[in-house]
């Protein structure tokens, strides 16, 4: 499970030309689910996503979490990030979940999250979005959980 964050001063999601989720200051969420994935690693990562230490204290240093600032959250499916790109040119998907196996821990990840007090939208599973952001930093991090 790949969970890519991205520390936003905005960020929504748009399908079909109407914005269907849209956040203040937060994080920007890419959430791609592989082949044996689990509920296990879903809590794991929801935990250190929220406990992620990575917007700025008085000092200037990255000591507070999404939790200490009242952050948001927009979390948007992107089975993308289990694309293999080692061979060839073209990525492989054959790590990544099917729908109806990856759509059920996707939405457990979400809840784990709102399970620590934060305010989470989404976008929408399978659907053809476009995700607007600005980028605050930039920060961004990747977490994964084999």
């Amino acid at each position: 499970m790949k969970v890519l964050i991205q520390r936003v001063t905005n960020a929504n999601v748009v399908v079909e030309e109407k914005e269907v989720s849209q956040i203040g200051k937060g994080y920007l969420l890419l959430v791609g689910i592989e082949k044996d994935d689990n509920k296990a690693m879903a809590e794991y990562l929801a935990k250190k996503t929220a406990n992620l230490r990575i917007f700025e204290d008085e000092n200037g240093k990255m000591n507070l979490s999404i939790i200490d600032i009242g952050g948001q959250i927009l979390a948007v499916s992107q089975f993308t990030l289990a694309g293999n790109t080692s061979c060839g040119n073209r990525p492989g998907f054959d790590t990544a979940e099917k729908p109806e196996l990856a759509k059920p821990l996707y939405e457990y990840f979400v809840e784990c999250l709102k399970s620590y007090g934060i305010e989470v939208k989404c976008g929408i599973f399978q659907a053809d979005m476009k995700v607007g952001l600005v980028n605050d930093g930039p920060v961004t991090f990747m977490l994964e959980r084999k």
